[in-house]
């Protein structure tokens, strides 16, 4: 695997990074996953307006000309066709572990990238407490609620989660959420719960453009049970039906007609809307 360490490229096993890094001691880092098709990226600048976005939201500096350039410099690395990158930011490696940043502290990138080949995935869903802190709209690397959600999940043998807090529906553990209920397409509306996902806005975009009724809006788990359809979406997911929820008990149509319309107006999206920097 190919990755990148403060600007030096190389396979990642040969990368040398401190254990004093904020990434490591304190999560203090933010990250992007930029998705790449037939070796062009999808909606590059979309993904890097929420990079800025997240750094701008934790205060932390950095050349993004220079970001720009190595993640660029990271595909001319491989050859294959199909799959994204993973990209980290954090404030920086600090002498010594503190709460408290030292003056002058540059900050410190870390990345690779992986084959993705973009196949439709079913999920089996259980329903958890959200337990994640109160900023989620920012694309944190700290993610313990999610990892802990998930891993219990996985027992039940289900690859995702719903979180809800107080019954109130937020997003899934790495993912956005949408359902259909009665013909019209319902998401989250946007908050400081909810991860702003790039293709959970581009999938809102061509909904309205393809003349399909959509309503963001508070729902809570109870409006589950009146769904035809679920699906997740994200930036390696694309769009992934929802087989089962484990914890409720509901029956889902994995070909409903509304669904299966959104994974094809995305798809297709997904091919024309390519970036070659």
């Amino acid at each position: 695997m190919i990755g990148t360490y403060n600007g030096k490229i190389d396979l990642v096993r040969n990368l040398t990074i401190s254990p004093f890094s904020r990434a490591y001691t304190f999560s203090d880092s933010i990250y992007e996953v930029i998705p790449f098709y037939n070796r062009n990226f999808f909606y590059f600048d979309k993904h890097f307006t929420r990079l800025s976005n997240s750094l701008n939201a934790i205060a932390i500096e950095i050349n993004l000309q220079k970001v720009k350039d190595e993640l660029c410099e990271l595909l001319k690395h491989v050859t294959y066709q199909n799959g994204y990158i993973y990209y980290q930011i954090s404030r920086g490696t600090d002498p010594i572990r503190n709460h408290i940043q030292v003056d002058g502290l540059e900050a410190e990138t870390f990345g690779y990238i992986l084959e993705h080949d973009y196949k439709t995935q079913e999920l089996n869903i259980k329903i958890v407490d959200d337990l994640r802190w109160g900023r989620c709209d920012i694309k944190s690397t700290s993610l313990l609620a999610n990892v802990m959600g998930m891993n219990e999940a996985k027992k039940e043998n289900c690859q995702e989660i719903i979180m809800h807090r107080d019954g109130l529906i937020t997003e899934a553990g790495a993912s956005n959420i949408f359902f259909v209920i009665d013909g019209v397409i319902c998401t989250p509306a946007l908050s400081n719960n909810i991860l702003p996902g790039i293709t959970r806005e581009i999938l809102i975009e061509l909904v309205h453009s393809n003349g399909m009724e959509i309503r963001e809006d508070k729902f809570l788990i109870d409006d589950l049970l009146k769904s035809q359809s679920i699906w997740l979406t994200s930036s390696t997911k694309c769009i992934a039906p929802v087989r089962k929820i484990v914890n409720l008990d509901l029956k889902l149509n994995l070909n409903e007609p509304i669904m299966n319309r959104c994974i094809e107006i995305l798809e297709k999206e997904f091919k024309s809307n390519l970036i070659n920097l």
